[in-house]
């Protein structure tokens, strides 16, 4: 009776261990663990402290003979005591009570180290323009790609951002988005792109409107540098922009300001860059970043590092090309980093960064949470380095007054945009896409199909071909479309195509296409004509033939892109004469 009244004393000392995941083994008298009584046993098969038992042959954890009994209370052979035995398993159950407050407490630490971080997050609207985006295309599998545009402000908006950009006389003015990089990874996640905009890219600005204060930016009617776009209502007018150049749909944003590059740069630690001479990025008149490097590879973090991204003047040609250049070159090293593993274990490194982060960072709404960030790096991190491919938007620089200003190349810029929107690796390791099926809807006769001709062979640099829409009818009517018309609105296009409103007038915009030697992949459906409609394109600016230098191969990165491989660290920073010490 008294030992009874013991075990239930000692019971109600441990209340739902069972139920707490905790071991009842390990409190003395708990189930399974001997008894000091002189009869007790170890119960069947039972195992105690540290013994084994299976069936009657189990031992108990004083020790047994194989008969299932545990041997009775007196000296065991270690030389310990029952008194001995009962003061170490009271040491275990205290030891035990205090893991299983410190991992309650721990848990409870943790949640609320997520919502701090939560907390912290800036969120904002995915797209201030006024034309909704279209949905991805699946692939045969369902999967679908993901694009997020990655944006640079130039704010100095706050003590550090004025501090890290000079430039006193825009204090308080509007930010500037003067790094736009838009991040393509593929539907099964096997690549991933990263186009750059040079932020001296003069192109149309969309109708945005800023969310917080109702004002109504209308659409340019002139060329507007991209970089502007972020003063007209925040980072969603930036995404509308890209939409409205490159039709690629894009499911996110994310933006950080020079202090937090600071930040996440020290956070990350070190990344080691290359440049083939000494170089000092300032200049007579006081133009520069400031950077100042030897020559050889360098390892630059914090401060060095947002003067590294911001160079022109000191790298190659001094423009914004050469700074894009530099960036792509930080990424893939910061990639290669970071994939060493190293920091990755690092728990302080880790909270560093998820603080800098967290600080640093605007999102849209759709991305606003810890948690949905941590799936994102999940999805990132499926993607080999050698399957990263860093490219500049394929450019030409603009005339008169817009000199020094650069517009998209005609064809190269709107093939890699192309290759995007398919989701093409920019690498070219990939199979070659199947050619377009042809339609199951027959085409009708030439004759008794009507056909609208646009002159798209204008663009940003140069004047549309006169009469060009009238000669291509005529082209067309040689060929029976004798309904082919010339239509006058202007609708400048890059390359040309053959645009269909629905499956209906699929075939028949293949057979125009066909009819002209235009490839059938330039047929495509837009919910901005009502009929088959052909855009002659910059690419066909004269001739009665379609030229065969502009059917390029779609599934090649355009040199004038300069892909860069993720996995090549050989790349090392050409100076710009005048800027070495």
């Amino acid at each position: 009776m008294e030992q009874s009244t013991r075990r239930q004393r000692t019971r109600q000392r441990v209340p739902h261990a069972g139920e707490l995941g905790w071991d009842d083994s390990l409190y003395e008298d708990g189930p399974g663990a001997p008894a000091s009584g002189p009869d007790a046993t170890s119960g069947a098969g039972g195992a105690a402290n540290g013994g084994t038992g299976s069936g009657s042959g189990g031992a108990a954890s004083g020790g047994g003979d194989g008969s299932g009994r545990a041997r009775r209370g007196g000296p065991r052979r270690d030389g310990a005591r029952p008194r001995d035995r009962r003061g170490k398993r009271r040491i275990l159950r205290w030891a035990s009570a205090v893991l299983a407050v410190l991992i309650l407490g721990t848990a409870g630490a943790g949640y609320l180290y997520y919502r701090h971080l939560d907390g912290k997050l800036k969120k904002e609207d995915l797209t201030l323009g006024d034309k909704p985006m279209a949905d991805h295309k699946a692939n045969s599998a369902g999967q679908t790609p993901l694009n997020i545009l990655l944006i640079g402000s130039d704010a100095r908006d706050s003590k550090a951002n004025q501090k890290l950009g000079g430039a006193k006389e825009t204090f308080g003015g509007p930010p500037l988005a003067d790094v736009q990089m838009l991040l393509h990874v593929s539907a099964d996640r096997s690549n991933m792109s990263v186009v750059s905009m040079p932020r001296d890219t003069m192109l149309k600005m969309p109708k945005c409107t800023d969310p917080e204060t109702g004002k109504v930016y209308p659409a340019s009617t002139g060329n507007v540098q991209t970089n502007e776009s972020l003063g007209r209502g925040g980072p969603g007018c930036t995404v509308a922009t890209w939409y409205e150049l490159t039709g690629i749909t894009i499911d996110h944003f994310m933006m950080i300001d020079f202090a937090g590059v600071v930040s996440m740069a020290d956070a990350i630690g070190g990344v080691p860059v290359c440049v083939q001479e000494n170089v000092h990025s300032r200049n007579a008149e006081g133009k520069g970043s400031g950077l100042k490097l030897e020559k050889g590879e360098n390892v630059i973090q914090g401060e060095q590092a947002l003067q590294w991204l911001r160079t022109r003047y000191g790298f190659e040609d001094g423009s914004d090309l050469a700074r894009t250049h530099a960036q792509h070159m930080y990424m893939n090293s910061m990639v290669r980093e970071l994939r060493k593993g190293a920091k990755l274990t690092d728990p302080g490194k880790l909270m560093s960064l998820a603080e800098a982060a967290t600080d640093a960072l605007t999102v849209d709404k759709g991305l606003g949470g810890v948690k949905k960030l941590y799936d994102l790096a999940e999805e990132l991190k499926q993607v080999p380095t050698n399957r990263i491919t860093m490219a500049t938007m394929p450019n030409v620089y603009g005339q008169g007054s817009e000199s020094g200003r650069v517009f998209p190349k005609p064809g190269d810029a709107e093939q890699l945009f192309d290759m995007v929107r398919d989701d093409v690796p920019l690498d070219g390791k990939a199979s070659k896409r199947k050619p377009p099926a042809e339609s199951k809807d027959p085409a009708a006769a030439p004759a008794e199909t009507g056909v609208l001709v646009r002159n798209g062979t204008g663009s940003d640099t140069q004047a549309p071909t006169p009469q060009r829409a009238t000669a291509v009818a005529g082209l067309l009517a040689a060929e029976g479309y004798t309904k082919a018309v010339a239509d006058v609105t202007p609708d400048a296009t890059a390359r040309t195509e053959v645009l269909f409103p629905g499956a209906d007038l699929e075939g028949d915009a293949q057979a125009v296409a066909k009819a002209l030697g235009i490839p059938v992949s330039s047929a495509k459906k837009s919910t901005e004509v009502s009929g088959v409609t052909l855009v002659v394109g910059a690419d066909w600016r004269t001739g009665d033939t379609y030229p065969k230098s502009a059917a390029k191969d779609e599934d090649k990165t355009p040199d004038t892109a300069r892909a860069l491989n993720g996995a090549d660290d050989t790349e090392c920073m050409e100076i710009q004469p005048g800027f070495t010490f």
